[in-house]
């Protein structure tokens, strides 16, 4: 039969049915990170990774970073990276590069030295009533795996903005005592080295306390600077001749710091600006202050002074990720990939609201991505919010036994390979092409080829955006829920994280329906977390999808205020059909509510600690899951990482599917229970009630639907293909298995690293 005698291809993409609101209608492929070091500036010293992964690895997409001490901007990284890309398309993968202005940081300060992030940090020293007070203030110095190896966000400059004089007591500040004493006091010093300032003293000063807010400006640009948009964009055109798949923009947002204060607070001038025309007749410095400290009196100002200064800060760095997907897509053409994660420290806690508030659901992709620990629920719920029918987590460990590709099918992903880490610097070239890792990775994106549709996910938690932001708010601050969400993945009961701020932004709606949608997600259930501090419209939203009565509502958390800090009966606002409990018993009471209706759980999860300070729920590596489209996926790598076997018969839109596998089966039926798609690893026998494959030797599967008409793909088989298939169709295509590479010595031992030294 026609194309029996194709050459057996690297990867393929199939045309994917349903992709109306996706700009990438085809199946996605399998993706590697790379990391450039001296040896790929070195001539032709990019072709020894290529070579490698083109034979052991099924990676089509190769998202590229630079961990050397040059920048995009400089022609000589173009051609080299023009070499690179030519040559790696040459042998059947393209590179995602990283050109994110942080690769470009000196270039940026030359052209718009007036446009630099600064960080203000407040500091307080008691006066006397005479004499004179003096202080110190170290400059900053942090870094990431931007700085690696590179020169870090480091001070470059300094200035005191502003000294404040007050009465402290037990409460925090009096503020009717705050007192403008910057005219009277001697800046001794202001400059890379930090900030030294003197305050003579004076009778009236005895008892007071001082506050210096010093501005120390960063060797990185300001989120806010205007020109920042502008310069990626040019750097992108910079490389409009060069054959990429996209480009790269990597946990942005401020540089990420693990000891957090809030009296080291992020600022410029532009954020000045920007504070001002959302809140008229105020002064951020004035209320960086308010901000920072603790005051005696009415806690409104303080809670809607920190409200807006969050809430601008990730609708800015969303602005930014977005901008720049718009830019690539002008740039490399409407199907290049926008990559990688918005995630830093991959858990939703103060961590990352401090770095960039929380804005990784309105930082713009065509495919959901998220990094290391990211709980589940928050890469399901991207990849709704993004009509993406699978998400990618880049993920890395030491050992090859960590990479969970099997929990991440049953979760509804793939994993980005990072190279194994903490390792030997010069093994990260080869780490991961030890073993069946690789192998095993392809024999599960047989899945992609049918996967219209992210996983199903009946439950939503939609946690209160500014309480969660905001650290005057007590326990709420850094709280999103997921005691919540965990309950229900660990039986099984899957549930998306999203942000309230997603109702303001018209996208948690009410779908055709009547039930609550995220992107194609409809919900049987919704939990409304601590919705403390939210505008009216929150419970407009609520009110409306109580009266269409088609999704169950509940409530955790008391909201006593507004977003401007003012009183608000918010519990009363709220549907009286919106049920309240407490965490615990929330989770419980949903699931009681979804057996009633009869869903079904998935893969049941346990916790698994994958960093020292976050536990995630993560689905066992053998279990099923069902897709919003319908599909239904079988997988198990408990044993073998190659998958186990699967002999199982199974109930699809009521009809009873049998499979004979290994690793991977699943299905897809239509409404009439005739098969739409299959994918299979090592498959012997499926059989429905309208269609029986049985093959006389296993092999790796897929047959799907494109443009209406059948299209099959068989993996690792040389053989003729028996008659059973080729009567199904006469279009076959064959993909090669990757090689099984020997394994190396094993390396010597690394120094462990924080986070940021290689991601």
């Amino acid at each position: 039969m026609a194309g029996e005698n194709e050459i057996t291809r690297r990867s393929i993409q199939v045309e994917l049915p349903n992709q109306e609101q996706n700009a990438i209608k085809t199946s996605w492929p399998g993706i590697g990170c790379w990391f450039w070091t001296r040896e790929e500036f070195e001539p032709e010293g990019y072709k020894r990774f290529i070579d490698l992964h083109e034979k052991y690895s099924p990676f089509r997409l190769l998202t590229t970073s630079i961990r050397h001490s040059v920048e995009v901007t400089d022609p000589k990284v173009h051609d080299q990276i023009k070499a690179a890309a030519e040559y790696a398309r040459a042998h059947g993968m393209a590179i995602v590069m990283d050109l994110d202005v942080r690769l470009a940081r000196q270039a940026f300060m030359d052209k718009h030295p007036d446009e630099m992030q600064e960080m203000v940090r407040l500091r307080e020293v008691a006066l006397a009533g005479s004499g004179e007070a003096s202080l110190a203030i170290e400059p900053v110095n942090l870094g990431d795996h931007y700085t690696f190896r590179a020169r870090g966000y480091n001070t470059v400059s300094a200035r005191v903005l502003r000294v404040y004089s007050y009465v402290l007591g037990p409460k925090g500040i009096e503020p009717d005592t705050v007192m403008d004493i910057t005219g009277r006091c001697k800046v001794q010093q202001a400059d890379a080295r930090g900030v030294r300032v003197a305050i003579p003293c004076t009778a009236a000063d005895q008892g007071r306390t001082a506050c210096v807010l010093a501005a120390l400006t960063l060797f990185t640009p300001d989120i806010f600077a205007p020109h920042l948009i502008g310069f990626e964009r040019d750097i992108l055109r910079q490389y409009a001749d060069v054959p990429l798949a996209g480009a790269c923009k990597d946990e942005w947002g401020f540089p990420g710091r693990f000891k957090l204060s809030t009296d080291d607070l992020y600022f410029s001038r532009f954020m000045t600006e920007a504070y001002a025309k959302r809140r008229p007749g105020r002064d951020l410095v004035r209320d960086l202050l308010l901000i920072s400290k603790a005051q005696n009196g009415p806690k409104g100002p303080r809670a809607a002074a920190i409200n807006h200064y969050m809430e601008m800060i990730w609708r800015r760095n969303g602005q930014v990720e977005t901008e720049y997907y718009k830019s690539i897509k002008g740039v490399f053409g409407r199907n290049a990939m926008s990559a990688t994660h918005p995630t830093w420290f991959p858990y939703p806690g103060d961590k990352e609201i401090f770095k960039n508030g929380l804005s990784w659901w309105v930082c713009k992709r065509d495919l959901a991505q998220t990094d290391e620990c990211t709980p589940y629920c928050v890469r399901t719920a991207l990849a709704k919010k993004w009509q993406s029918p699978l998400w990618y987590n880049m993920y890395y460990s030491k050992s090859l036994k960590a990479y969970d590709l099997w929990s991440h099918a049953l979760g509804g992903g793939r994993i980005n390979y990072h190279p194994r880490w903490p390792m030997p610097w010069d093994s990260l070239k080869t780490n991961l092409l030890e073993g069946d890792l690789l192998r095993a990775e392809s024999r599960v994106q047989l899945l992609n080829y049918i996967s219209t549709a992210p996983i199903d996910c009946p439950v939503a938690v939609v946690f209160g955006h500014p309480a969660a932001a905001n650290w005057a708010g007590g326990k709420n601050f850094a709280d999103v829920g997921m005691t919540v969400t965990d309950a229900l993945w660990k039986d099984g009961y899957y549930a998306d994280l999203i942000p309230s701020s997603e109702i303001a932004a018209g996208v948690l709606r009410i779908g055709p329906d009547g039930r609550i949608q995220y992107g194609p997600q409809p919900y049987q259930a919704v939990v409304l977390y601590h919705p403390q501090y939210e505008r009216k419209e929150v419970a407009d939203f609520f009110v409306t999808a109580a009266k269409q009565g088609r999704t169950a509502l509940y409530r955790v958390g008391d909201w006593t205020a507004d977003f401007e800090g003012r009183t608000f009966a918010g519990n009363a606002k709220l549907p009286a059909a919106m049920k309240t409990f407490d965490a615990g018993g929330c989770a419980r009471a949903v699931i009681a509510r979804l057996k009633a209706d009869g869903v079904s759980p998935q893969t049941i999860c346990t916790r698994q600690r994958k960093w020292s300070s976050s536990a995630i729920m993560v689905p066992k590596s053998s279990g099923r899951c069902r897709l919003i489209d319908g599909t239904v996926i079988l997988a198990s790598g408990e044993k073998d990482v190659m998958g186990d076997p699967i002999r199982k018969t199974i109930k699809v839109r009521g009809r009873e599917v049998s499979f004979d596998a290994v690793g991977v089966a699943a299905v897809r039926l239509d409404g009439n229970g005739k098969v739409e798609a299959i994918a299979a690893g090592a498959l012997k026998l499926l059989k429905t009630d309208s269609l029986t494959i049985d093959l006389p030797v296993r092999m790796d599967l897929a047959l799907c639907k494109e443009r209406g008409k059948w299209r099959g793909i068989v993996q690792g088989y040389e053989g003729d293909l028996p008659a059973v298939l080729t009567e199904l169709t006469g279009h076959w295509t064959r993909l090669r298995m990757p090689e099984r590479r020997r394994a190396a010595r094993p390396p010597v031992a690394a120094h462990s690293s924080e986070k940021g030294d290689i991601e």
